[in-house]
């Protein structure tokens, strides 16, 4: 028997498939796009290496947003003069006995049709590389890294040792960054990208709305997790697009927490923060439930100051409205509710944290709200699930375009007094919370959506229940009928 989410994604399920793909042209388009913002230069990216072992090859997000190629060990090679540049892909040719493992890459003339881009053998890369150091031209880099969130710290990426010793071997070449153009043209989403999100978006919603319908005490984390994970799949998607976070009782406080190993009890919230991929975009979508299935009055009193803040922060979006406002208007709704709970001594008061040296810069940082939420209010989506644009830190303005998570949370955990500097003022900061800490220990609460930028505003799209009553009543709704029961033992 099908479940009921099965049932309706398989009724428009080869309609959609079909219709949800990036047209090459589009791939041609990004490219000329790139070419038009320098003027001139040779732009050399490289794609994802083959993974060593059984993990799925996933290709690197700039990669794929210039070429759509999905093959392991390539290279881009764009060489920028006059109107029109000139695109080569490099492509790692295959042992015949490894083909059968792995199956047959596609040749040069699939290479053409399906990319627009001209098909060399990868051994001729450095050659061409080579010829074109003579010619003049600057050299730009699209470095290989498989997120942005850790760009900096990419030196030993096979991209960024061969164009090292590339520029080492012709006279110390200056290579310039291509990263801040291209992520220009990431911010905006086209309307075929804007397709595949939105197909990534309703997975993971309906995902959220069967798993709120069989959690139960004593499940494991895994199990959700586990769930989750098939009802991408059985939707068509990529799988998930990161590693879901499943944090019950003290593991909701941990921001990133993901072993998902833990036994979840009654009377605890549980944080579920996935989302699915398809065709290499990606959702994010988070909602905290409780796991027996209704809110304890404090776990309310805590998610309404979340739900609070995050359409606080809805209200102000809309084109050319700045991230600075947005990010104000969340923090100020979590300032004050932490305060109204007696989790801080006031609105404005301030405290010595772990990270006293980031105040000058942020005074934010030093004030006490800032100790239950000391994440990002949001962030891009698109083919990383950290994407463009990147509204979380520095100035900027939305444009209709943009697709991205708001996301504001509060952690409560006695954890948070014991890691504090020992200090006068935290001193008597902890004396007067510690009451309030202790009564909604291990509570922490996170909602996330999914928006597009309109033209006259906001488009809420990641439309899982998330009132705490629309929880509580699709909590209460009939379990999914399909889903297999699994004899559980304790670990």
């Amino acid at each position: 028997m099908r479940t009921p989410l099965v049932a309706a994604l398989s009724l428009a399920m080869p309609a959609v498939l079909a219709a949800q793909t990036i047209p090459p042209p589009e791939y041609a388009a990004r490219r000329d796009s790139l070419a038009q913002r320098m003027d001139s230069g040779v732009v050399v990216a490289f794609g994802g290496a083959n993974p060593v072992g059984s993990e799925r090859f996933a290709q690197l997000p700039a990669f794929r947003y210039l070429t759509g190629f999905l093959e392991p060990d390539a290279a881009l090679v764009l060489v920028i003069r006059g109107e029109k540049p000139t695109g080569t892909l490099f492509t790692q040719p295959r042992d015949p006995r490894r083909a059968l493992y792995d199956g047959f890459p596609p040749d040069s003339a699939a290479v053409a049709r399906r990319t627009g881009l001209r098909a060399r053998s990868f051994a001729a890369l450095t050659p061409v590389l080579d010829s074109l150091a003579s010619s003049g031209l600057p050299f730009y880099t699209i470095r290989d890294f498989t997120t942005a969130d850790y760009a900096a710290e990419d030196s030993l990426t096979r991209g960024a040792g061969y164009m090292r010793a590339f520029a080492a071997r012709h006279g110390g070449l200056e290579l310039r960054d291509a990263h801040p153009v291209l992520d220009s043209l990431r911010s905006r989403k086209s309307s075929a990208e804007l397709a595949m999100l939105r197909r990534a978006i309703d997975l993971t919603v309906a995902a959220q709305r069967e798993v709120m319908r069989t959690i139960r005490p004593g499940m494991w984390e895994y199990e959700i997790e586990a769930l989750f994970q098939g009802a991408f799949r059985r939707g068509g998607g990529d799988g998930a697009a990161f590693v879901s976070i499943i944090g019950s009782g003290p593991n909701s406080t941990q921001y990133h927490y993901n072993a998902n190993d833990r036994r979840m009890a009654a009377g605890e919230v549980v944080v579920m923060d996935v989302g699915a991929a398809f065709g290499g975009y990606a959702a994010d979508v988070t909602r905290t439930v409780p796991v027996s299935g209704r809110y304890t009055p404090d776990q309310r009193a805590v998610y309404q100051i979340v739900r609070d803040a995050q359409a606080a922060a809805e209200r102000v979006v809309r084109p050319g409205s700045s991230f600075e406002a947005w990010r104000e208007a969340a923090r100020v709704v979590v300032a004050r509710g932490v305060a109204r709970l007696g989790l801080t001594e006031g609105v404005d008061a301030t405290f010595d944290p772990p990270w006293a040296d980031q105040c000058g810069k942020d005074p934010l940082r030093c004030n006490q709200a800032f100790l239950y939420m000391a994440h990002g209010l949001g962030h891009g989506i698109g083919l990383e699930v950290h994407d463009r644009p990147h509204p979380w830190y520095g100035a900027g303005t939305f444009a209709e375009g943009d697709v991205f998570s708001i996301e504001p949370g509060v952690y409560v955990s006695t954890r948070l007094l014991e890691m504090l500097p020992d200090t006068p003022k935290n001193r008597k900061m902890i004396a007067k919370v510690r009451g309030a800490v202790r009564r909604y220990q291990n509570i922490g609460v996170r909602i996330e959506d999914d928006y597009v930028v309109t033209g006259s505003g906001l488009e809420w799209v990641s439309r899982a229940p998330r009132e705490p009553d629309e929880i509580e009543a699709e909590m209460a709704r009939p379990r999914p009928s399909a889903l297999l029961e699994v004899p559980r033992q304790s670990r």
